[in-house]
């Protein structure tokens, strides 16, 4: 039987399956979910559409959902961070239909989000929420046959309370960002390396001694400031949140604004989910030679129309660095067009991570397909028992083993008759 694609091109699949069970070693809390998931069908039938970075990371999460019996869809969730031998392996290995291009253009991306909700999608599963927007804005028509989905990124979530807030919301969503087991791995340690790695294929320049600044600290602002500092940069946090900002202050990092970090900036790097962090206010001061990245989900947090009309002229220098040289001289260097640098010039988090990512998600998907009957239409978050279960399985998975409470140790904890 055909499965229904578009990638590019399907002979790159034997490598493929080479590097996606290559990431399945780093991935054992996922293997076990997959190996409950093949004997207990929990998704049997249950149409879904994954919208996601096409990574071999990603591909052991689809192959468990299809082994748990879903008829699944898969499509990128960014233009440029698709590997195109794991979207051909995925079809010819693996029967899912795949619809994932690497650097296809903007029209090209939301055809492949159309296509892969062609069979109706009972459940969804997104990165970045693109699934639910054109389910929401051009495909209404599905949006009654849809139960409930889940929510992988902090941008998304962002998004999709947005919406629950203001009525829109046509479905429950499991936000997988809000589980400990996710955040706290994936976004800061997941981030932090893939961030520098990015950074550092793309352009081969020392980090020591350089003035680094990170826009942002949440969790995917911490990871990279600290793995740029653990590089030997002096980093530069900007902040629009106080706290955050006295928690960086707290780290032992600089805090300043923006429009006094740009002209000292050797590398500004974006992580907050919002447009125009670095604006043209700040390129007008940036010093000849900076380089700009993304590690937000967007890429919205760079002005690029700004750098565009300041520019004479732009090329590519480097594979993922394009060159800006502006009319007053300066040359600036966008790295993977300002998306998201990690996927764009290298290739996304660590498996270790994603093993918890991901195991978030399969999860996230069997309790809203067994729970989604009940639910509202709004945002939820994974019960903390399913966070504990995977912290307990990475940690086994490890060779790590860890204290228990007692008995009494239990009772001292929910009385409120002991103490002082």
């Amino acid at each position: 039987m055909t499965v229904p694609s578009d990638v590019t091109n399907l002979s790159l699949a034997p490598a493929g399956v080479d590097r996606i069970q290559w990431a399945a070693r780093e991935m054992p809390v996922l293997k076990l979910i997959r190996d409950r998931f093949h004997r207990e069908q929990p998704l049997k039938g249950i149409r879904m559409t994954a919208c996601l970075h096409v990574t071999t990371e990603t591909a052991n999460l689809a192959i468990t959902l299809r082994d748990a019996g879903a008829d699944l869809r898969v499509c990128a969730s960014n233009p440029l961070s698709t590997q195109d031998d794991v979207a051909a392996a995925l079809v010819q290995e693996y029967g899912i239909p795949t619809f994932a291009i690497c650097g296809e253009d903007n029209e090209t991306y939301y055809k492949h989000i159309h296509q892969a909700l062609e069979h109706g999608p009972q459940l969804t599963m997104d990165d970045g929420a693109d699934v639910v927007a054109v389910l929401h804005k051009d495909r209404r028509d599905l949006l009654s046959g849809v139960v409930g989905g889940t929510e992988e990124t902090t941008t998304g979530v962002v998004r999709l309370r947005a919406m629950a807030a203001d009525g829109a919301l046509g479905y429950p969503i499991v936000a997988i960002n809000e589980s400990d087991t996710k955040h706290l791995f994936d976004n800061r340690y997941g981030t932090g390396q893939s961030t520098l790695d990015g950074i550092i294929r793309a352009t081969n320049v020392l980090i020591a001694g350089k003035t680094f600044v990170v826009a942002g600290y949440g969790w995917c602002g911490r990871g990279v400031a600290s793995r740029a500092r653990g590089l030997g940069a002096h980093v530069i946090v900007t902040e629009v949140d106080p706290v955050k900002a006295l928690e960086a202050v707290m780290d032992g990092f600089q805090v300043v604004p923006m429009v006094e970090a740009a002209p000292v900036a050797d590398f500004i790097v974006t992580l907050t989910g919002d447009i125009n962090v670095v604006d043209r206010a700040h390129l007008e001061t940036m010093k000849d030679g900076a380089i700009i990245a993304n590690s937000g989900h967007f890429d919205a947090e760079i002005n690029l129309k700004a750098l565009t009309a300041m520019s004479e002229t732009r090329r590519r220098v480097r594979d993922s660095v394009d060159e800006y040289h502006l009319e007053d001289g300066r040359k600036l260097y966008l790295l993977g067009e300002g998306r998201l640098v990690n996927l764009a010039a290298a290739e996304g988090h660590p498996a270790a991570v994603m093993d918890m990512s991901f195991a978030n998600q399969a999860l996230g998907a069997e309790w809203i397909a067994v729970n989604a009957h009940k639910l509202e239409k709004t945002v939820y978050e994974l019960p903390a028992a399913v966070d504990q279960e995977i912290a307990h399985l990475k940690l086994h998975a490890m060779g790590i083993r860890i204290d228990y409470l007692t008995e009494e140790q239990q009772r001292y904890l929910t009385s409120w008759q002991e103490g002082t």
